[in-house]
């Protein structure tokens, strides 16, 4: 079963979240987390802190990533593992992969015109608002 993950990235002051807007299919021009592939016999962790590294700039200095959420997709032999973190500090993020972008937090992201993952990126953040005083501490 191949393993995939998405991290939820916040600001320093919590007000934002960082997004990608997607370079190719599946959801080619839509708004998504960033994230991707996790390699045979690695740790999700450990792919969590490298994706985000590879996709944004950002390190496991600069952030502490927390074990979320897991979806699991029987019928097409896969899962996702979400991580949500808050910037210690002010990052420059940059990437080569797809554009970044900070979101204000009043989007509505189960707009599936807008966001990638049929609404589950409305899902994940409404599962961080529940439980915000713990997760972005």
């Amino acid at each position: 079963m191949q393993g995939y993950n998405v991290i939820a990235v916040y600001d320093d002051k919590c007000e934002k979240l960082l997004m990608c807007k997607r370079s190719k299919n599946p959801y080619k021009g839509l708004l998504n987390l960033v994230g991707g592939k996790i390699e045979p016999n690695e740790q999700g962790i450990d792919a969590a802190y490298r994706e985000l590294q590879e996709e944004t700039s950002i390190t496991s200095e600069d952030i502490n990533l927390t074990h979320l959420i897991d979806f699991t997709y029987y019928i097409h032999n896969c899962y996702v593992e979400v991580y949500v973190g808050r910037l210690n500090k002010e990052v420059n993020v940059y990437g080569d992969e797809n554009e970044l972008l900070w979101v204000d937090l009043n989007h509505n992201f189960f707009d599936m015109t807008k966001y990638a993952g049929e609404g589950n990126i409305g899902h994940i953040i409404e599962h961080i608002k529940m439980s915000k005083d713990l997760l972005l501490k």
